[in-house]
């Protein structure tokens, strides 16, 4: 009586588990038991993505520049970023909104097969995720302290101002002169023209020092070094006239997962501001950056009946292939074929069946 009953209850597993071959789950719903639990693959396009970032910081004396040194000087600050790199990479990853449950039972090449189809890429473990680096780095912030070590020297200078008293004398009331000196803060004029002057002096001395009509003697290395450190102060002073540009470099990443049921198939990368540099796609304010995905010709298109739930089967999907173009305005930044599983085909394949490679 056990042993048939122990029979009874072996045939109704089977049973059961056939009929659970291959179903979708739904959320919440518990995974059957012998099953394991699969995804389809989807193509996430990830962009990398660097910014050229040139800053020019007026110098603080540019509005004195033609007056003492006879040469136009910019005085407005200014920022700009430009596009230098895009680099395209697709990643495949588990799609988090199919989750199927498939029953393999003990047959050796069910086992073998899925684990093949798995390895091709065709199905993916539910929870695999193509981890990638992510990684951002944004410009200093750039301020007037780039010149407060060219600016430091005097800052104060002597005033003479004539006073005067009256003072008794034998004929009357008489008014004299006093002379008065008071320390005061130097005008920014006054600290541009000692820069000037100084300007002015150090070509002079390199001069003789280059023609050799001066009292110390310069020769080899104590002349190359004595005209560099010149040549350092003078760059120095002339940029608190002429200002300072510095370039850096924007790096970031941003994601883009195509839609199947976008008819277009046109997508905004990321932005770029003319004065902000790289920015999401959902920041309005910079220019957006598009990419456009050109589906190719299907050649030998196979029309399958394809049940989500079926009996010694596993669900799978091929991929079509795109031509990826990344477009800022009408000009082509980089373009790449990749193959976009989301997009593609549902087909079915029979894991009981013997491949020639078993």
């Amino acid at each position: 009586m056990k042993s048939s009953l122990k029979i009874l209850l072996a045939l109704l597993v089977l049973l059961i588990t056939s009929n659970l071959s291959s179903q979708i789950l739904n959320p919440g719903d518990r995974v059957p038991v012998g099953a394991i639990v699969y995804s389809l693959p989807i193509t996430n396009i990830h962009l990398v993505v660097e910014a050229t970032h040139d800053s020019f910081v007026a110098g603080p004396y540019a509005k004195y520049a033609q007056k003492y040194l006879g040469v136009e000087a910019l005085q407005e600050s200014r920022e700009s970023y430009k596009l230098s790199s895009v680099e395209l990479i697709p990643y495949i990853e588990a799609d988090p909104s199919v989750n199927i449950a498939l029953y393999l039972g003990n047959q050796r090449n069910a086992s073998a097969n899925f684990l093949e189809m798995i390895n091709q890429g065709l199905i993916m473990w539910s929870d695999s995720y193509a981890g990638k680096s992510q990684k951002m780095q944004y410009p200093n912030l750039n301020s007037n302290e780039l010149y407060v070590k060219a600016m430091s020297g005097s800052n104060l200078t002597s005033e003479k101002s004539t006073l005067y008293r009256t003072v008794q004398s034998r004929t009357g009331s008489e008014r004299v002169a006093v002379q008065q000196s008071q320390v005061v803060e130097k005008s920014v004029e006054k600290r541009a023209q000692e820069i000037a002057s100084q300007i002015f002096h150090l070509r002079a001395k390199r001069l003789s020092i280059i023609t050799g009509d001066t009292d110390a003697t310069f020769s080899g290395d104590a002349l190359r070094a004595a005209v560099e450190e010149i040549n350092r102060l003078e760059d120095e002073y002339l940029s608190l006239f002429m200002g300072k540009s510095t370039t850096s470099v924007q790096k970031m990443s941003f994601d883009v997962v195509p839609k199947s049921n976008n008819e277009k198939q046109i997508y905004i990368a990321f932005r770029l501001s003319e004065t902000s540099g790289l920015m999401p796609a959902n920041n309005l304010s910079g220019r957006p950056v598009v990419l456009e995905l050109i589906k190719e010709e299907q050649l030998g298109v196979v029309n399958m009946d394809v049940s989500i739930t079926g009996k010694d089967k596993v669900i799978y999907r091929k991929p079509i292939v795109v031509n990826a173009r990344v477009m800022d305005g009408q000009e082509l930044l980089v373009q790449s074929r990749i193959p976009v599983y989301q997009m593609g085909e549902l087909l079915s394949f029979p894991l009981g069946v013997a491949t020639g490679r078993l």
